[in-house]
């Protein structure tokens, strides 16, 4: 079922997002079958604002 929704956001030139994502896991299977961005406590937890400000600059310094 997700496999078919990520092809059908593909098929109507749509960059996918996969929201919610926890695990290491999940991440790899919705990578392999070609979730083009992945976002979930697994990458950070809910941020403000400012902290948002904060820790993009700091991966973009990295």
């Amino acid at each position: 079922m997700v496999k078919a929704i990520i092809e059908l956001g593909h098929e109507l030139g749509l960059r996918v997002v996969a929201e919610g994502v926890e695990s290491e896991h999940q991440a790899h299977i919705l990578r392999g079958i070609g979730c083009d961005e992945l976002q979930g406590f697994l990458f950070s937890t809910a941020l403000s604002s400012k902290e948002l400000w904060r820790w993009t600059n700091e991966r973009e310094a990295a």
